[in-house]
């Protein structure tokens, strides 16, 4: 171990350099600020300032930290402490070495009165790295100037941290004063509507992207064939795809995904043949769609074809992504025993999704004894993964096991994730939660929902509440399935549009079965088109049928 102690105008560091990892602190002391350059130098034609940055630069591409703090020592001696540009490209490489608690506190140093917009770009794009949203845009709100970059890294950095909501408010902002967007901000935005399955926000980027004559790009051809898939237009997903020059992978990647999650699997196999014909090599995400869209559809034979011909004809090696859709795929298909053969000759370490494929499958097929297997695999158990357990032995009415394993959570102080669904309306999102009260029209909503149910009650629909609480009664079991979050968002949709539209819902978690019928029914009722984007695939509700076949 070596010990490495700095002290440099306001910063002293204690390092701590292990072998096989880094420990690290930093503190402050009460003394004058770091020192400021002389303000004449001129730090672009600085022998001594250009050597720093090429030795940050390396060590930057090396995460060498112990050579980054002997710099950081030598800028502030040497009076380069208060160059923004420094400071910045230092915030970058702490960042990048991971050393997130001295880029934050580094930047409290910086005055970004002074701060160029080059720089400005730099640190918010390293903090949006990290999911420090909040230091990024006190850093946009107080830099003295923005370019297009700088709301691209703002835009882009809500995105990756899924900020969507955000982001798209951000890019109104931006338009509102008059800030031209680029190519780099329209992907972004329709990333985030793509994420939302924000339709008309999207449709309305896509028309702005094409008033501003901003050129159509594999990037923005990619993105918007995977906004309209995601927000449930496969058919103008397909057209994007057909209309434009179809050179780079990740055109075809959107659309094989996109047909995946709407569980078309022989259509984007169909695609798959067409990228062989126009000599376009597949890559592992080819690969990764192809197997998810056999998976949604139980073809277990073509999914093996696929898996092999990825390894022996195109030599990618699986990856965990590749094995957890073997796995998700042969357990939903109920081949239990052969998706736990799948990750028993894994050649990479499995990790807690594929776990967690084989446990979703067990509940799925009322296997309590190999769900044990994964559970005990699964080194820190997430509420999804004790609800997927308690579930199975409520499945086959092992009521003790089940409430003991609902008195585990409440032991770890463990709850289970809430459902959440959300709708586009009136150029805004509305969001329910299950046993939501708070909307402002929550009352309507409650009356709709109301009449739904008992005139499915009509029909003779009967509440699936198998896999609810056992310390309840069958009533209380009813009550809490009528407010699932999807339920609410179909009854607002109902009474905001008009008849015989399309109702678009996203939600957060896999549907219930309950849900799953009671749409069904809704459809049949009401003569409507009903679309559920869960987080496994698309459900579109039409006429008593669903387009999963009931397999999902």
């Amino acid at each position: 171990m070596m010990m490495t102690r700095i002290v440099a105008g306001k910063w002293r560091f204690s390092i701590s350099l292990l072998p096989s990892q880094l420990n690290y602190s930093a503190t402050f002391s009460s003394r004058p600020q770091l020192l400021i350059p002389p303000a004449q130098q001129s730090y672009n034609s600085d022998t001594g300032y250009q050597t720093l940055v090429q030795i940050l630069e390396a060590c930057k591409s090396s995460h060498d930290l112990r050579t980054v703090i002997a710099m950081h020592a030598k800028i502030v001696k040497h009076g380069y402490g208060m160059y923004p540009s420094m400071l910045s490209l230092l915030i970058s490489i702490y960042v990048t070495c991971q050393c997130h608690n001295l880029a934050c506190e580094l930047q409290k140093e910086i005055s970004y009165r002074n701060v160029d917009i080059v720089s400005a770009n730099l640190i918010i794009s390293s903090f949006m790295k990290i999911g420090e949203i909040n230091i990024a845009k006190k850093i946009f709100q107080n830099v003295p100037s923005r370019d297009v970059v700088t709301w691209n890294s703002l835009i882009g950095g809500c995105v990756k941290n899924a900020s969507f909501q955000e982001a798209l408010s951000t890019f109104r902002e931006m338009l509102r004063r008059q800030i031209e967007p680029d190519g780099f901000t329209i992907a972004s935005t329709i990333a985030a509507c793509a994420r939302l399955g924000a339709l008309h926000h999207g449709k309305w980027i896509h028309s702005l992207m094409i008033e501003k004559r901003i050129e159509l790009n594999y990037i923005l051809s990619s993105a918007l064939v995977d906004m309209y898939a995601k927000c449930g237009q496969i058919n103008t997903a397909k057209e994007i795809f057909d209309g434009v020059q179809r050179t780079d992978v990740s055109i075809w990647n959107a659309m094989i995904n996109g047909l995946a999650i709407h569980g078309l699997a022989l259509d984007a196999i169909a695609i798959f043949s067409r990228m062989k014909g126009e000599n376009v090599l597949p890559n592992s995400i080819t690969f990764i769609g192809i197997l998810t869209a056999c998976s949604h559809c139980g073809l277990v034979e073509e999914g093996r074809k696929y898996f092999d011909l990825m390894r022996t004809l195109y030599l990618i090696q699986p990856q965990l992504e590749h094995y957890g859709a073997m796995v998700d795929l042969l357990g939903r298909a109920g081949r239990l025993e052969e998706a736990y053969g799948i990750i028993k000759e894994m050649t990479v370490e499995p990790d807690i999704v594929i776990w967690r494929a084989l446990l979703s499958a067990c509940r799925m097929h009322k296997n309590s004894e190999l769900g044990e297997v994964a559970i005990e695999k699964i080194s820190h158990l997430s509420s999804g993964d004790y609800v997927l357990m308690s579930n199975i032995y409520c499945s086959i009415k092992k009521w003790d096991s089940s409430e003991g394993v609902r008195y585990m959570m409440k032991e770890k102080g463990v709850r289970k994730c809430s459902g959440k669904s959300w709708l586009e309306f009136g150029g805004a999102i509305h969001q329910f939660n299950a046993g939501d009260k708070s909307h402002c029209e929550a009352i309507l909503i409650d009356k709709v929902l109301e009449s739904l149910i008992h005139r499915t009650k009509t029909e003779g629909f009967m509440s699936e509440t198998d896999l609810v609480f056992m310390d309840v009664s069958e009533e209380e079991k009813e009550e809490n399935l009528n407010y699932h979050s999807e339920k609410l968002a179909v009854a607002y949709g109902i009474l905001k549009s008009s008849p015989g539209a399309e109702i678009l819902i996203s939600k957060n978690l896999r549907t219930c079965l309950d849900c799953h019928s009671w749409m069904k029914v809704v459809s049949k009722l009401l003569n409507r088109v009903i679309i559920v984007r869960d987080r496994i695939r698309f459900h579109r509700f039409e006429r008593g049928t669903c387009s999963c076949r009931d397999y999902w």
